[in-house]
């Protein structure tokens, strides 16, 4: 008997690290330019969340200009499918970059408080071994220039 291994769709193996990075908790991570595969109502359409919600309301007018009230509510429904996840990635990036700015904060309180700094921003008793970062090094006070009179 000749058994010969079947391809499937998903060509990765799950053994092992297999992927598991790229998916959080079986979902595919949210990134704008993932491209899907739709099959919609007679049509198969590839793309963006952005260029599948845009082709879809295109079929939905045309269906509608050509008096097929049912396909057009058809086109119209996968639509919105689309507009949401753009709206679920939209949300996704705000939250993220949320996070990364309070990791950023957490970061800045960390390195202030290694370095000696307290509430008012004065320096106390500076850990040796640390060195300030970069772009935090005290600045020398900028005094005003003297006019030069001509004469």
């Amino acid at each position: 008997m000749n058994v010969k291994r079947m391809r499937t769709r998903n060509h990765r193996s799950t053994g092992g690290n297999g992927g598991s990075s790229r998916h959080l908790n079986g979902q595919i991570p949210m990134n704008r330019n993932h491209v899907f595969d739709s099959h919609g109502p007679d049509v198969r359409v590839r793309g963006t969340a952005q260029q599948l919600f845009e082709k879809y309301l295109q079929h939905g007018r045309d269906a509608t200009s050509a008096g097929d009230r049912v396909a057009a509510e058809a086109y119209f429904q996968h639509a919105e499918h689309y507009f949401r996840i753009m709206n679920a990635m939209a949300q996704a990036a705000q939250q993220g970059q949320q996070e990364r700015a309070e990791r950023q904060q957490a970061v800045r309180q960390q390195r202030m408080a290694a370095v000696g700094h307290d509430e008012d921003g004065e320096h106390g008793a500076a850990q040796p071994d640390m060195q300030p970062v970069r772009g935090e090094e005290p600045q020398p006070e900028i005094q005003p220039q003297p006019e030069l009179s001509e004469g």
